[in-house]
Formats: structure tokens, sequence, C-alpha cells
């Protein structure tokens, strides 16, 4: 096995950075108009629910991420607290994860081009563009983690610009005869409504499972995920109030940041909030396969997959196989689905994902020879029950033939490479 160290080379800022990156990618750009048409202008509750639920999931992994320095995150959580079997899991359902978000996002990134590229989501240019995508992104991981950052910061900048002043803007522009609350919806239509929003507020835990390339992680972690939640809770709640109070059509719209910003900022506007959706999206991509590709890393460290798999580049210190792996699949993936689709999948598989760490803190916290922690979550236990009770509540509302049926697959494809793959290695 390949033992050369990864570098560490992700600071306190560039974390945070990261962990912003990941949340802030597809979802706010596609997910208000179909919140709204969902419940409303009851999407504002939708929005703090979701907010308050990921913010108690957050406290959980700041507490658990402190004990580890280690890449790996939930993966190594859980196989930490649980064992090998339910690690193994855990680290191949999250890949599934990372590289279904990758297809999602990347088919909203086709979308959005349709604004400046007619054809873009169609035929030969559609796969073409979606070459040179996965090519860029892959390139640049290969090269190093140093270089990911850099890119990382430029896009977190390029996306945050267009959405802080698209809401300082439009509050000037807002119509308050727009907000409707005379219509409550019902129980299951906004649970539903949560449960499809949640996934514009996930995707801090690819982050996390950058400990291993991370500066002091038992410090830098925790504060990354805590301050990068409350910065995106903030701007998002803001968001969406500027997308109803501007935006009539808002139901129906296929580009509701793009469509509200032309109402108060002329075409002009429209343009540059497409450009900060572009530079959003490319940004959440490049840190999906920075952090899918160190799962499969970790895996084959712990020996659970194949050694070949955890090479690092002897020039980059980058698991330069585990990335090309990566990258194919997201290929195969992406040109093969479409936006919704692999939401529902992704945000199901997270929550599930969620789950496991939430416990592991329970575990941690009860266990005398666990990691010491760095830092304890404010009344961890509370929030871990909390968490793992409104996980339960958000899984209630799934379509099981639709979504849970692809997840229980993808879970058994997991065995099925985790178990003759151990028991030939312990053979040998």
């Amino acid at each position: 096995m390949n033992n050369e160290p990864l570098v560490r080379g992700i600071g306190r800022w560039d974390f945070t950075a990261i962990v912003i990156n990941t949340i802030i990618g597809a979802g706010i750009f596609g997910l208000p108009s179909r919140v709204y048409a969902q419940i409303g202008g009851y999407s504002l509750f939708a929005f703090v629910a979701c907010a308050l639920i990921v913010g108690l999931i957050v406290l959980c992994y700041a507490e658990v991420s402190s004990r580890f320095s280690a890449t790996g995150g939930p993966y190594l959580y859980a196989r930490e607290a649980f064992g090998s079997v339910a690690g193994f899991e855990v680290g191949w359902l999250y890949w599934v994860v990372r590289v279904t978000t990758f297809a999602a996002n990347c088919n909203l990134l086709v979308t959005y081009l349709g604004f400046f590229i007619p054809g873009t989501s169609e035929g030969w240019m559609r796969v073409l563009l979606i070459s040179l995508v996965v090519i860029g992104i892959v390139v640049v991981n290969l090269i190093g983690v140093r270089e990911s950052a850099r890119a990382t910061n430029i896009f977190t900048a390029g996306k945050l610009i267009p959405l802080v002043l698209f809401v300082l803007a439009g509050l000037f522009f807002v119509q308050p005869s727009n907000f409707n609350f005379n219509v409550v919806p019902e129980y299951s239509s906004f649970s539903s409504a949560v449960l499809l929003l949640i996934y514009a507020f996930v995707g801090f835990e690819a982050a996390v499972v950058l400990s291993g390339e991370t500066k002091e992680p038992e410090k830098n972690v925790p504060f990354g995920t805590i301050v990068a939640l409350i910065i995106v809770a903030v701007l998002y709640i803001g968001i969406q109030i500027v997308s109803i109070g501007t935006l009539p059509e808002l139901a129906t719209s296929q580009r509701p940041l793009a469509d509200a910003a032309s109402v108060f900022m002329g075409a002009i506007g429209a343009g540059f909030i497409t450009v900060g959706a572009v530079l959003s999206i490319i940004g959440n991509l490049q840190v999906g396969v920075l952090s899918s590709s160190r799962l499969l890393f970790a895996m084959s460290h712990q020996g659970e997959m194949p050694a070949a798999i955890g090479k690092t580049h002897p020039r980059f210190k980058t698991p330069y196989v585990s990335i090309l792996l990566t990258g194919l699949v997201i290929f195969i993936l992406t040109v093969g689905s479409s936006f919704i689709t692999a939401v529902a999948i992704a945000t199901i598989t997270r929550l599930l994902v969620y789950a496991t760490t939430c416990l592991a803190l329970l575990v941690f916290r009860k266990r005398g020879d666990a990691p010491e922690a760095k830092f304890l979550a404010p009344a961890g236990i509370v929030a871990a029950v909390l968490s793992l009770l409104l996980i339960v509540w958000l899984l209630t509302q799934v379509d099981f033939a639709k979504e849970g049926l692809p997840i229980l697959i993808a879970a058994a494809v997991g065995l099925a490479v985790y178990l003759p793959y151990r028991f030939l290695s312990r053979s040998t």
C-alpha cells in the first residue's frame, strides 16, 4: 500500500470557503421556484425549518469531527463507532451521494448556460459541455490540493458577490402584496417541500472528508462548518424574500434568480446572476470531485478497497487513481440523469449518512476510549437526538419505489463489493 501522506494545505478560512462552496451549489438557483410552487409564501418558513434542522446536524458534525485528523469524514466516524462493515457502507453510500450530486448540479449548470448559448441542454452539445466540465475539474484536482483550495476560494467569491448583490438590490424592489399566507399548506405538502429544500442546505459534510488535508482540523473543521452554515442560512432566507417579492411568476420559473434579477436589474442583472450561478455550480462540482475521490482514497488505506485506488502521485501528492475513477463515473452518471431525479436520491442518502454521525456522537460520548473531542457541542446529546428524530420525520416523506429502492440497491452493491474483497484480502 502506498503510504505517502497527503499535504495539509487547507487553512481555516480556506476550509470555511470550501464549506460554503459545498453548500451553495445548484440548489439555491433552482429550488426557490419549485418550493414556492408547492407551498407559496410558506416557503419562507420551510427555509427557516431547513436551517434549524441542518444546524442541529452541523453541531453533531462539529463535535465528532473534532475527534479526528485523518481523511474520511462520515466514513471514518462510522467505522470508529460501529465497525468496518458499517463504515464501508457509509463511505460507499456517501460516495454515491457525491457522484449523484455532481450529476444533478452539472445538469442544472447546462440549463443555466442555455441563457448564453441556446441548445446546450440537448444532444451532442450537452455531452460536449459535460465532457469539458468533468475534464477541467479532474485536471485541477490532479494537480494538487493547494491549487484546488485556491480554485475553491475564487469560485466562492464568484458565487457570493452576485448573490449578496441580488439580495441587497432586490430588497428595495420587494412588493409586500406578493406575500400571501391566507392558504395554509397541508402537512404533507410542507414536509415534502422541506425534504426537497434540504438539498440546498446540505453538502457541508463533503468538506469534513478533507480533514487529512486541513491544518489543525480538530479546531478548524468545527469552526468552518458552523460559521459557513450561519452565512449561508442568512443569505438563503434573503434570496427567497427577494424572489417572492419581485417575481410574481416565481412558481413557473426555470431560472428563478435570473428571472427575478431581470425584473429589478434588467437583462444585465439577469446575465450577472446567471454568471454567478455558473461559477457557483462549477465551484460546487470542483469540491464534489475533491471530496468523493478522497473517500475512495480513505477506504483503500483502511484496506477495504484495492490498494491501487489509494495510490498518490509522486509529484502532486494527490490520489490520482481515485480521482480518475471518480471522474469516469460522474461523467457517465451526469450524461444519463436529470436534475430532479438526482436531487431526490442524493438528499435521502445524505440523511441516512447524517444519522450515522449523529449516532456516533452518542456512542463517543459514552465510550471511555473514544478519541478526545476538541470541541464539545452545546447540548450535544439533545442536538443528536433531535437530529435523529427530524431525519426520521423527513424520511417518512420518501416515495420508496421511486427514491428508496435505488438507495437499497446501491447499498446492496456496496456489500457485494466489500464482502468478497475482504474475504480475499484476509485469505492471502
